[in-house]
């Protein structure tokens, strides 16, 4: 269950409507490699993780990743709201318009929707952390990108930052969670290994053609 706050994680304030800017920062909202993308994934993997920690950490930064999805969301909104036709053209939003209008719609700067076939969860926590990994550079790269497309507004350009500063954040959390997952399976190796040898039964060596049986009352009392 989570607590909604009305309040942004980073305080957005646009002055200036850009739809041409607005047509690439909406790749951050439903593209490949964008926030929709990462809260699920991370959500999801969530599931897989063989400890507490990890299973907090990937549920912290999913959520996280949520509160950039409304920040990206609202950059796209402000940037466009109140956009002539003539300013929506310019911009090239022409085949957006048509499909969606001003609204916020989940698509990549190239046009195609969001689809969930970006998404990893491959069910095993080493596997799915290194993955997570990964998806946090290239968020980080893509904002990035995203400053130098939007160096001219210095209201969108600060919260791309922050949006990048996070990215980092979370590539460090996921190294801390991969290093705790990759100790916690190789103890529980060593420990296996360890118990089949303490639990496995000696042998006893017997001579061939030799027979054991229970000694009788006469044979004890001879010995």
């Amino acid at each position: 269950m989570w607590n909604y706050s009305r309040n942004l994680q980073y305080p957005i304030n646009i002055k200036n409507r850009n739809p041409e800017m607005a047509k690439v920062i909406i790749s951050q909202y439903g593209g490949p490699d964008g926030e929709l993308a990462a809260s699920l994934r991370y959500l999801s993997q969530r599931f897989g993780m063989p400890d507490k920690n990890s299973k907090a950490i990937l549920n912290d930064i999913g959520t996280e990743e949520l509160a950039h999805l409304e920040m990206v969301g609202t950059l796209v909104h402000q940037l466009t709201d109140g956009a002539s036709i003539e300013e929506v053209e310019k911009g090239g939003l022409s085949a957006y318009y048509t499909d969606h209008g001003l609204g916020v719609y989940p698509q990549a700067a190239a046009g195609f929707p969001f689809n969930a076939a970006v998404l990893a969860v491959k069910g095993d926590p080493v596997a799915d952390l290194t993955e997570d990994l990964a998806a946090e550079q290239k968020a980080r790269a893509t904002y990035e990108k995203l400053i130098d497309l939007c160096r001219d507004d210095p209201d969108v350009v600060n919260v791309l930052r922050y949006l990048r500063e996070r990215e980092v954040v979370h590539f460090q959390r996921f190294g801390e969670a991969l290093n705790g997952v990759q100790e916690k399976l190789a103890q529980k190796r060593f420990y296996m290994n360890n118990v089949n040898k303490v639990m496995e039964p000696k042998k006893e060596f017997i001579p061939q053609n030799m027979t054991i049986k229970s000694a009788t009352r006469n044979e004890l009392g001879k010995l």
